[in-house]
């Protein structure tokens, strides 16, 4: 494949990316198709997203706008990270944060510092402890951190699987 920006690491994400890719998890919105390969229909199921994972030259790729235009690992290759074993999965906050409009939120909030807050009550009232999802988001982030991720653009190699030709079900 031919790849560009090969050296740009990307940045960790903010804090409320690891949730929403355990919401993406919950709501089956990743579909596997290769080791390397995956895709995401976001929450409100307007968009298709690529992910592209090579673990053993760090490399990756996802057309979300927090990976490609912001610079950080977004939702879609944390979701297909944690699919791939290399991430834990807190099989009770995917239950908890299934369902969850994050596309809505995120537009209508402006904030993730106050989506994080929304969350979180949801999460109370499911019982679950801000301090344990805490430990678990701070626990993603150390790991994410030391794996260097690289984002390379594949977006112009003509040989991938067109997105729109693709059965998501």
């Amino acid at each position: 494949m031919n790849f560009r920006n090969l050296d740009k690491e990307l940045k960790l994400p903010p804090r409320i990316k690891i949730l929403e890719a355990l919401g993406c998890i919950g709501d089956q919105r990743i579909k596997v198709f290769s080791d390397k390969d995956a895709y995401v229909i976001s929450s409100d199921g307007t968009r298709k997203y690529h992910v592209y994972v090579d673990l053993s030259t760090r490399s990756v790729y996802s057309d979300d706008n927090g990976t490609k235009l912001r610079g950080y690992i977004g939702y879609p290759i944390i979701a297909f990270l944690m699919l791939k074993g290399v991430i834990p999965i807190d099989d009770r906050l995917v239950k908890a944060l299934t369902g969850i409009p994050w596309k809505k939120l995120n537009e209508t909030y402006k904030h993730y510092h106050i989506v994080e807050r929304i969350i979180f009550q949801k999460l109370k009232s499911l019982n679950i402890d801000e301090k344990s999802v805490n430990i678990y988001i701070e626990k993603v982030l150390r790991i994410l951190s030391s794996m260097h991720l690289k984002f390379v653009d594949i977006s112009t190699n003509k040989s991938l699987t067109n997105i729109n030709d693709l059965d998501m079900e």
